[in-house]
């Protein structure tokens, strides 16, 4: 019996074959099931959540919306994530926590901040213990991302006190009087955000970074050993190899960062075919970090999360600069909902594909953010638009088996253009994944050219006439949902042909199928 549910994610170019006139493009799966598989991490499905514009105040938390519950969260956002099955959620920063002083955001006696990274007061009343509520309800596990930058090892260990000791010191107890009496426990802590960049308020040098990390883990466990414990870090050799010599021991991931098209200062965003050449740039930020760790002895010891990643940089003129004012109206450019297309949700896939062909290095990912501002969930007073990249991360939460199998991708070119010349890249983008026995594979296939259909061998043997799958297109590359048309761009269950193993895919399209062996 066949079982529908593909996903199929084609890698940066394994083969290649070029493609004549007058016939579709052509490309292969070499599904290489004599090399076994692997579990991945659910965790690559994360999400990201940060202290700027309209991601917190006025995105998931309300107060006062007839749209939010009794707590000030809005339900119809709760309900979008619980259906992506978001297993993690990084929080509160971001540039924002380099600033950010956790106690402030405890207790009944909350006053405003100002917000010295994005030049705003933040009103404190959605603090640490509104996360872990709220984590609570969307289903997923808090990360808390600590103050690296005017904070302190010791601030960083008493906000673990907070949150994960039972019943003894100030800071349990502080919990505990503010009602909730049973610890947090959360596991997942990271040192610092960014600390390497000089727009980061505290940054800090090479020679600073290891020996700060250090001390800050080493109080951090002396609180609750079985914390897992993430540094800010870049895929450099000459930021992570310091790093890694002097605080590797205490670490058990490395955080990396990724925004492929730059539009901080200038909202300029970049065409179909540009993104489509940046879809394959990840995963050399990955294998990148991946050699840091096999220089120095770490890759069986530490993991990778891409805990934050986006295709578009957030736009917020003037940050990090001493010439320019920030332009907070500016901040609403990046909240305009045409920018989201079919290119946004290709980079996506293309994106999770290549953490899942590294997952036995990767184990975290979070798309940042995953509400307003460049996320997949768009949220206005009056409810929400699922964006194009809402959709590829729901089908990649929900269609793919829980285990990767190795699969060679061979591909008509795609040429696009590059900032000094042309450059070709594989049509096809796409990976294998497989049920614990073995016995039901699931794969991803992304046809990154904007006009034209992909004849793909599946790799499966004597597949059935016909496979139902799940396409996700559109009517054009730069078709994108909006308040007025949230349903242009959406999955459509569909029935394709078979022929002689092959079937074919529509133009700037994913389709993820699933067959029973």
């Amino acid at each position: 019996m066949y079982v529908i549910l593909i996903t199929l994610f084609l890698s940066g170019g394994a083969g290649v074959l070029y493609s004549q006139d007058g016939r579709k493009l052509q490309a292969t799966l070499e599904i290489r099931y004599d090399e076994g598989s692997r579990q991945y991490d659910r965790m690559i499905f994360g999400a990201f959540i940060e202290h700027f514009h309209r991601q917190v105040y006025g995105g998931i938390f309300d107060p006062g919306s007839p749209l939010s519950d009794e707590q000030g969260f809005r339900k119809d956002v709760i309900d979008a994530l619980r259906e992506l099955r978001v297993p993690v959620v990084r929080w509160p920063g971001g540039c924002f926590v380099s600033s950010y002083h956790w106690l402030y955001g405890v207790g009944n006696d909350r006053v405003p901040v100002y917000d010295k990274a994005w030049h705003v007061e933040d009103p404190n009343t959605f603090g640490t213990d509104e996360f872990i509520a709220w984590c609570l309800k969307i289903g997923a596990e808090p990360y808390i991302c600590t103050n690296a930058g005017t904070g302190t090892p010791e601030e960083m260990s008493d906000w673990v006190e907070y949150c994960n000791l039972k019943d003894m010191g100030r800071f349990a107890a502080m919990r505990i009087a503010n009602g909730h009496p049973e610890p947090y426990n959360v596991k997942y802590w990271s040192i610092g955000n960014e600390n390497y960049g000089s727009w980061e308020i505290g940054a800090k040098t090479v020679d600073e970074w290891g020996p700060f990390v250090r001390e800050a883990a080493k109080m951090m466990y002396n609180v609750d050993f079985s914390v897992k414990l993430f540094a800010a870090a870049l895929p450099d050799t000459s930021w992570t190899i310091p790093l890694l010599r002097t605080a590797g021991p205490y670490l058990d991931f490395i955080s990396i960062h990724g925004y492929w098209d730059r539009l901080q200062h200038v909202n300029n965003p970049s065409d179909y075919l540009t993104c489509m050449r940046m879809s394959v740039m990840p995963e050399n930020r990955i294998k990148s970090t991946i050699d840091i760790l096999k220089k120095t002895g770490y890759e069986n010891k530490i993991r990778i999360a891409f805990d934050e990643w986006n295709l578009r940089s957030w736009h917020h003129p003037g940050h990090g600069s001493r010439t320019q004012e920030q332009d907070i109206k500016a901040r609403d450019l990046a909240d305009v909902n045409s920018t989201y297309n079919m290119a946004d949700a290709l980079f996506s896939a293309c994106f999770l594909n290549s953490c899942l062909r590294n997952s036995d290095y990767v184990s975290m990912a979070c798309i940042a953010p995953v509400v307003n501002t460049r996320g997949p969930l768009y949220v206005h007073p009056g409810g929400i638009v699922k964006r194009t990249t809402y959709h590829v991360m729901s089908m990649y939460s929900n269609l793919l088996q829980p285990n990767v199998i190795p699969v060679v991708v061979k591909s008509d070119l795609l040429t696009v253009p590059g900032v000094n010349r042309d450059i070709s890249i594989p049509s096809v983008d796409a990976i294998v994944t497989c049920s614990d026995d073995i016995k039901t594979l699931s794969v991803a296939l992304v046809n990154r050219d904007p006009s034209r259909e992909v004849e793909c061998n599946i790799g499966f043997g004597n597949p059935p006439g016909r496979i139902e799958a799940v396409v996700l297109s559109g009517d054009s590359p730069d078709a994108y949902n909006d308040i007025n048309d949230p349903e242009r761009v959406v999955p459509e269950e569909k029935t394709l042909k078979v022929k002689n193993g092959c079937v074919v895919l529509p133009p700037h399209s994913l389709t993820v199928i699933s067959v029973r062996l």
